[in-house]
């Protein structure tokens, strides 16, 4: 049994427990709980049904299904929240405590982790460090919101084991502890539908760095810094040459004027926004490798689908699949990327972000644009409604993707490039943004 088994043995010892969510990180949870821990009694608390039989759950672990099943919280001493969870109360009106899954992983093995959040670019990241890490021979883990409960890999660590972590503000939320290494990518328009506010987004994500100690380190954005970051701060920038770590044209240059030239001919990651993502991987994973380790691993990374993903080339037109995009950067950087782009399918999910900065941009820029969905009929009223839109022929409405594909297969020229990069969420259309970009390449497809 190593120390966090030990840990989480006392840490529930005699409680008695909730699971509040019983999806991936849940089921993690229970598992640890039966394998390792002696609680008073466990439960499981959802919205939906649970089936007892099929997930193999005893007589005594108690059931809580149905839209009342948050009312039951201040029965239990100890509340484990699924990220996935909104609470219907303020952690301040329920006498129960209220943890996770990474707050426990955290409290055991802060020393060891590399946590990362951002709007975006946070999986890129995290997938980057882990490979080059992984490629250079450190004995390295991969967990958090890429897809892999903490408590899945807990068993595994060992004293050296490093975690590159991926955090979702929703994991972050109620954390009490901080990574010693932490990551801060940038802040964006984004969940607006549960925070409300972007200062209440903010607040939750700030939990990256929050509870940092003087000697930790932090890489953010030059946008990002503030005086309440409490350890060693290392800003990055692709448009502020004042920051610690400035990149531009493919260069990498610190404050000490030290550099390291991206080798952009030889690497999968397209696009100069990856540059940024590629000067944060480069100057954490400095501490623990060198220049040559981290350019071969570099050099063999695959991007993750979804994101600016190459799918195929039919009827003389390149499509791309950035399924991923949910606010106004991200489709921006789609279309500076991408090459020779001559149509963009844009919206989804109308979660209330302002889009001006995407038809400023989009209005001076050449590009064939076809809204869909709710946040794309909001665009296109507000494109046509636009007074710096010269020319709205080449602005078009689709109700929905399939007929969006179908429409840019008639519009794009040949030797063009078409890209998906919503710049809204897939909720309510889709059950993600990777079964929308799934639907994406079905279509292209489809029309060979």
């Amino acid at each position: 049994m190593n120390k966090f088994c030990e840990y989480v043995k006392n840490y529930t010892e005699g409680k008695k427990i909730c699971i509040l969510g019983f999806g991936r990180e849940g089921k993690s949870t229970y598992k640890i709980l039966e394998k390792y821990c002696s609680p008073k009694s466990v439960a499981i608390a959802d919205l939906n049904p649970v089936d007892r039989e099929a997930n193999g759950l005893p007589e005594d672990v108690e059931l809580i299904c149905g839209k009342e099943y948050q009312e039951c919280l201040d029965r239990f001493d100890m509340v484990f929240k699924s990220p996935g969870i909104v609470l219907e109360k303020k952690l301040s009106e329920l006498k129960c405590q209220i943890t996770c899954e990474t707050q426990v992983f955290f409290e055991v093995y802060r020393e060891q982790i590399i946590g990362i959040t951002g709007t975006k670019g946070k999986s890129t990241v995290t997938s980057l460090i882990y490979h080059v890490l992984k490629e250079s021979g450190v004995d390295c883990r991969i967990a958090g919101n890429i897809g892999i409960p903490v408590f899945d890999i807990a068993e595994g660590m060992g004293d050296e084991t490093v975690v590159v972590c991926e955090l979702s503000c929703h994991q972050l939320e109620y954390m009490t502890v901080s990574p010693k290494y932490a990551v801060f990518l940038n802040l964006y328009e984004e969940h607006l539908d549960h925070y409300g506010t972007m200062e209440n987004y903010y607040n939750a994500k700030k939990n990256i760095y929050l509870h940092q100690q003087p000697f930790d380190v932090l890489w953010c954005n030059e946008d990002i810094k503030t005086d309440d970051m409490p350890s060693i701060v290392i800003t990055v920038s692709d448009t502020d040459e004042n920051a610690d770590v400035f990149v531009s044209n493919g260069k990498i240059m610190d404050a000490d004027g030290d550099s390291y030239v991206i080798p952009v001919d030889r690497i999968k990651l397209l696009g100069t926004h990856n540059h940024y993502n590629i000067a944060i991987a480069y100057g954490l994973t400095s501490i623990m490798i060198g220049e040559e380790a981290f350019t071969k691993a570099l050099c063999t990374f695959d991007p993750l689908a979804h994101r600016l993903e190459y799918v195929d080339t039919v009827r003389g037109i390149r499509w791309y699949d950035d399924s991923i995009s949910t606010a106004c950067a991200t489709a921006i950087s789609a279309l500076k990327s991408v090459p020779n782009v001559g149509t963009i399918l844009i919206g989804g999910m109308d979660r209330g972000i302002d889009y001006q900065p995407l038809v400023d941009f989009l209005a001076h820029f050449d590009v064939k644009v076809i809204c869909m969905e709710t946040s794309g009929r909001r665009v296109y009223d507000m494109i046509q409604s636009s007074g710096s839109f010269s020319n709205k022929d080449r602005v078009h409405y689709a109700d929905h993707l399939e007929d969006a594909v179908k429409l840019a297969a008639e519009i794009t020229s040949e030797g063009e490039s078409c890209v998906m990069s919503p710049a809204a969420a897939s909720y309510g259309i889709f059950k993600n943004f990777e079964e929308r970009g799934d639907a994406f390449k079905k279509l292209v497809a489809e029309l060979k």
